[in-house]
């Protein structure tokens, strides 16, 4: 992984992109942008091969709570740390949610992971709540150098390539602010497998990793947060699909901005 800088940190007033922590704002704007439709369709149909219909299955961090539009799973919830009405469960803490031991079946973490200040707590609270073989499904961002970049020129949130992640005391990124990300955790919890399984492979194993996306988010205008996109129709945005695809499989550390991960707990 080429790193531009180790750590670049950025405040809230120097964001470039609008609407941050909007999320009433984002749910209205997904109504409206095919191509944040597609992006989000991209992010969340493949976890439906992890997912039987019947299984008792949430997401934390939901914010806008987009997964429910495209989780075939009738006993899904969600969840967040805040108290929105389109929440099933308010104020859940990720690292400590008070769900009774083994309640879920799946678990779904959708760009939640690099805004954790202590992840092993996240870990080890998945782990208590999931079901033997319950699954955590992850998708998450790649610190490639094209994320970097956008990461510098939009300064929406910073990335930390020295935090030591599997610190119980030493927070990963700003415990007091709940926007605040590290967009560097994910690749350091995820790049050296001997290091997960020896913090981590008593509890989880991976089942399935990708890395994946580029131009499909670039030109999606955002999520939560927004930014300037040129709106195209469904030929133009999987032919779009297609070159992320090439782009990842040719020169992931260089272009892809995303995981895609399965975890499944072990007894």
């Amino acid at each position: 992984m080429f790193k531009i800088k180790k750590k670049i940190k950025f405040k809230h007033s120097e964001n470039r992109m609008k609407n941050e922590g909007n999320v009433s704002s984002s749910i209205l704007n997904f109504e409206k942008n095919k191509n944040l439709f597609y992006l989000l369709k991209e992010r969340y149909n493949w976890m439906n091969n992890f997912i039987s219909k019947d299984h008792d299955g949430i997401e934390v961090g939901a914010a806008g709570g987009f997964t429910k539009k495209f989780i075939k799973c009738k006993n899904f919830k969600i969840s967040d740390f805040a108290d929105h009405d389109h929440l099933d469960y308010k104020n859940i803490d990720a690292q400590k949610t008070g769900f009774e031991d083994k309640k879920f079946n799946f678990v779904i973490s959708s760009n939640m992971i690099h805004h954790l200040p202590f992840p092993l707590k996240f870990f080890n609270e998945m782990h208590r709540i999931l079901k033997k073989g319950g699954k955590l499904i992850i998708f998450d961002a790649y610190c490639s150098t094209t994320l970097q970049i956008v990461l510098i020129l939009m300064k929406h949130e910073g990335f930390d390539f020295t935090k030591n992640v599997w610190s119980y005391d030493e927070p990963a990124t700003d415990k007091d602010d709940l926007w605040s990300g590290n967009s560097a955790i994910p690749y350091l919890i995820f790049k050296d497998k001997k290091k997960f399984d020896e913090k981590l492979g008593d509890k989880f194993q991976i089942k399935y990793q990708e890395i994946c996306e580029c131009l499909l988010f670039l030109n999606s205008g955002g999520v939560t947060s927004k930014a300037f996109y040129i709106p195209l129709n469904s030929i133009f945005l999987k032919f779009i699909i297609l070159l992320d695809k090439l782009l990842s499989f040719v020169a992931p550390s260089f272009f892809s901005l995303a995981y895609k991960i399965v975890l499944e707990r072990k007894d």
